[in-house]
């Protein structure tokens, strides 16, 4: 029921997953919307729920890390001057970069998911990769893979993953880098601009959320400090877009992510201004959800449902997105109470989720809202056919299990300044 890639989908075929060794995998389709890539999701045998989130947000946090041809100004990591140049797509650009310390979690990982803020001015993008390193002494290095392409618009270059590269027992899922178990990553950033040109690309914030989780969601969490609490976050329907723009996925299914996304950035009144979306066709309700389809589009994937383009979409709207992964409902809750809701991934069968406007899904986005007294989910699900059908209330027990078995407790954490983010036990 969503454009969903397949680094989102961890469902899981059941708790005999649990006897097999460390990399076990699973094969399982993506979102039919758009017809999703298939492969194998890596899981851990271990029950623990082991998540890591690096983030360089700071002056002092980019100064870590080794730049070449970049400065650090405002916080901001930004193009300085060229060290070199490439060409891409028949065209040269002029290349600036930064290496990020090398980054151990404190656990064999087996995915890592990036997430940025950038600004890409006239002629320029960037480019994210990441490398990693055994353990031990003197532990192998792999080779640095691709991430992301990506710019703001899409007038200068396509925003596009690279899905693949399996030279050297990694492998990368659209938006997801796999492994079989690495003790340490590091990333870089190209920054890249038009030969001869003046556009200074710049980031604002770059993470990397780093994960080994087990096959089953476990116990249902105890409700905590979000009881009773339902933010007041604006109902958009993704179907009314059935038929949009088909160069951007066709609307209606294939919307979840960025119909979510709008209606986050709607709660902090920070939707894109009008003049950005005037070329959405006027009949159209809800324009901004077009506009966000459109500038969240993976060319490669051929859908909108890559996560950190979506973040990174959202980002300079409302202040500060990344990408991370929740270990249960109850740290959910701390989000609620701080003001923040939250757009998270599910997959379920039939009879897995009662209430929904679906029967099923391999792949689906929708926000938190907030949770009722006694610890349901109050959620606002784009996949009604009408806004008054979005708000809805599921049961904590099946959405818990659906969210953490389906995509690991994927969320897009979005906030403003005015809403802070609560204390982080080290996945935000």
């Amino acid at each position: 029921m969503c454009d969903f890639t397949l680094g989102h989908m961890r469902r899981l075929l059941g708790p005999i997953l649990l006897t097999v060794a460390l990399a076990t995998t699973a094969t399982l389709t993506g979102c039919t919307a758009t017809g999703g890539e298939t492969g194998a999701i890596t899981t851990a045998a271990s029950t623990a729920r082991d998540i890591d989130l690096a983030r360089f947000d700071t002056a002092d946090e980019w100064r870590t890390g080794r730049a070449a041809g970049a400065t650090v100004v405002d916080d901001r990591l930004r193009f300085d001057s060229p060290v070199g140049t490439r060409r891409y797509n028949g065209h040269r650009y002029e290349v600036a970069r930064w290496d990020s310390p090398w980054i151990a979690p404190g656990f064999s990982f087996t995915e890592l998911i990036a997430s940025w803020s950038a600004a890409t001015p006239g002629a320029s993008w960037i480019e994210v990769r990441v490398r990693g390193r055994s353990a031990g002494t003197g532990g192998s290095r792999t080779s640095w893979d691709v991430l992301g392409r990506w710019a703001r618009g899409d007038k200068r270059i396509q925003r596009s993953s690279v899905s693949g590269q399996t030279d050297d027992g990694t492998s990368v899922a659209v938006d997801t880098w796999r492994t079989t178990g690495l003790a340490s990553y590091q990333l870089r950033v190209v920054l890249l601009r038009g030969a001869g040109g003046g556009a200074r690309p710049s980031l604002d914030l770059t993470t990397a959320m780093a994960s080994a989780l087990p096959s089953t969601a476990g116990a249902t969490s105890t409700p905590g400090p979000g009881r009773g609490i339902v933010l007041p976050v604006p109902r958009y329907s993704q179907m009314v877009h059935t038929g949009h723009y088909p160069e951007w996925g066709g609307g209606g299914e294939a919307w979840c992510s960025p119909t979510s996304t709008s209606m986050v950035l709607g709660y902090y009144d920070a939707l894109p201004r009008p003049r950005t979306y005037r070329w959405v066709a006027g009949e159209h309700t809800d324009p901004w959800v077009d506009h966000a389809a459109r500038m969240t589009y993976d060319h490669t994937y051929d859908g909108t449902g890559n996560w950190p383009f979506t973040t990174a979409y959202a980002a300079p709207l409302a202040g500060k997105a990344f990408v991370t992964r929740l270990r249960s409902l109850r740290e959910a809750e701390r989000f609620i109470a701080a003001g923040i809701p939250l757009v998270v991934s599910v997959a379920f069968g039939r009879g897995e989720l009662d209430g929904t406007p679906i029967s099923a899904s391999n792949g689906h986005l929708l926000v938190i809202s907030g949770f009722r007294q006694n610890g349901d989910v109050v959620v606002n699900d784009p996949a009604s056919s009408t806004r008054a059908g979005v708000r809805r209330t599921y049961g904590r027990d099946q959405f818990e299990k659906v969210w953490l078995e389906a995509s690991g407790g994927l969320a897009y954490v979005i906030h403003d300044q005015a809403h802070p983010l609560p204390s982080s036990p080290g996945n935000w």
